[in-house]
């Protein structure tokens, strides 16, 4: 397994399309044979606050992931402050 935690920083105007845009992509990302899971957690004392746990088969499973059609990180960028921990 290879694990990857993601720290997503959202504007607070941008909260419900964040989640309707993540969401959309873990259910699309958990069809693909490499994700074993995908979880989307929102921090209960800072709503803006979101981790995402993606857990993959293999160490190249990340790289497909970003090819698939549903993965796309540009759509997003103005309505987001992202910091990877």
């Amino acid at each position: 397994m290879y694990i990857v935690h993601v720290h997503v920083h959202v504007k607070p105007d941008q909260i419900e399309a964040f989640k309707a845009a993540t969401l959309e992509n873990a259910r699309n990302s958990l069809k693909e044979p490499g994700i074993a899971r995908f979880d989307v957690i929102q921090q209960a004392d800072d709503p803006t606050r979101f981790v995402l746990v993606e857990v993959y088969r293999t160490p190249d499973d990340p790289a497909r992931h970003k090819e698939t059609a549903h993965y796309n990180p540009r759509s997003l960028p103005e309505k987001l402050e992202r910091s990877f921990l």
